[in-house]
């Protein structure tokens, strides 16, 4: 049967160790010259915002910077960012630092060129125009944002996390350099690691699967499984850290091109109603949405449990799908991931919200591509089972 299928990219990544200093050329690649750096309040305290100001300025260029932008990327937060942009005749955005920021200039450049609302670009709504080129700079090993063609950005007057798609959002260039991890602290190397693992494993189950996003998921799912442990534990384990990058880079290709699935529709609106960090979100619902979807697609789930190094090779798909739940829990223990009541969550709150949350992840679209899709009622049921910690039997 012939292959269908499209695939996405940047049209120029660099991945080295101290590529940003190459910033200065990068931009020439494409003519551009009046980069707004998109950042955050805790690049510019530690002064790691100079990775990325200091080549430009030695360049002879001059930059500006927005450094509003918060770990939870809200709507508020973008209009202020398409305001700062009209101060001056910026032809590209540069975004430094974690997922929020890259994300918010991603929702800058599609708002700036359409306008409205960002509500107006929510899934399904497809954002494939962007005013200016988005130049995506990484300092955390997670989010994959540096190559995807996705931003995710919180309604702030329906407390909703919302997905935008479209090559609006996809990044003209990447410079993917894992000597900016360094200083990234072990939980928010956790985090991230575990978010991009859940890249990976959710594009390779996806309903939307190609063989050309599996490569990618297949290969990152063998590095995060590699070094994740090294890198939350050794934090200069430049090995560790080389290993985590290219693992969520190639976890945000592979699921740029096939689509997250349920942990992610479950995890956004955790996140919007307790403001819990992606990556954390994401962990803590794994290992039941995983249990839950594995008689979905068990020769997938089981080879991502040989990849992770869960499984030996020679395993059968059962008993590698029973390492892989098994193996998905001790990686939470061992990297310390809090249940919802532990990170502070009161368990009113946690249930009053229940039905809300499973209608809003329903409405996203990504439980659509799990390999079991789940209604309102099952979705609510996993809440309450990430809740009690209870072993999940839908």
């Amino acid at each position: 049967m012939p292959i269908t299928a499209t695939f996405s990219a940047p049209r120029h990544m660099l991945i080295a160790p101290g590529a940003v200093r190459q910033l200065p050329e990068v931009l020439a690649k494409f003519g551009l010259s009046r980069p707004l750096i998109v950042s955050d309040p805790v690049m510019v305290a530690t002064g790691l915002i100079a990775h990325a100001l200091d080549p430009l300025t030695a360049a002879g260029l001059h930059p500006d910077v927005f450094a509003d932008t918060v770990s939870d990327p809200t709507d508020t937060v973008v209009e202020a960012g398409v305001a700062a942009m009209a101060r001056a005749p910026y032809d590209c955005l540069i975004g430094f630092g974690g997922g929020s920021p890259i994300d918010t200039a991603k929702a800058m450049a599609i708002l700036a060129a359409g306008g409205g609302k960002m509500r107006d670009y929510k899934a399904p709504a497809q954002a494939d125009r962007g005013a200016v080129p988005i130049i995506a700079i990484p300092t955390t090993a997670g989010t994959g944002s540096e190559c995807t063609r996705f931003t995710v950005i919180t309604d702030t007057e329906r407390d909703e996390k919302m997905l935008i798609a479209g090559l609006g959002a996809l990044p003209l260039a990447a410079i993917v350099d894992y000597e900016l991890t360094y200083t990234v602290p072990p939980r928010t190397t956790a985090d991230t690691g575990i978010d991009s693992l859940t890249h990976a494993l959710e594009a390779y189950v996806s309903k939307r699967a190609n063989p050309f996003s599996d490569a990618f998921a297949l290969s990152a799912m063998g590095l995060i499984g590699q070094h994740l442990r090294a890198a939350y534990a050794e934090p200069r384990n430049a090995a560790a850290r080389e290993g985590m990058m290219l693992g969520a880079t190639q976890a945000g290709l592979a699921f740029s091109n096939a689509s997250v699935a349920l942990v992610h529709g479950m995890s956004r609106p955790i996140g919007a109603h307790f403001h819990v960090p992606h990556g954390l979100s994401n962990a803590m619902l794994l290992p039941a949405v995983t249990a839950y979807s594995l008689q979905g697609a068990p020769a997938r789930y089981a080879e991502a449990a040989r990849r992770i190094g869960f499984a030996a090779p020679t395993d059968p798909d059962a008993i590698a799908g029973a390492k892989l739940l098994a193996g998905l829990g001790a990686l939470n223990t061992e990297l310390a991931v809090p249940t919802p009541a532990a990170f502070g969550i009161a368990d009113t709150a946690w249930h009053d919200k229940m039905a809300l949350m499973a209608e809003q992840a329903l409405g996203s679209g990504s439980p659509a591509n799990n390999p079991r899709v789940p209604d309102s009622a099952a979705i609510v049921a996993l809440y309450r089972a990430v809740w009690t910690g209870a072993p999940v039997n839908l």
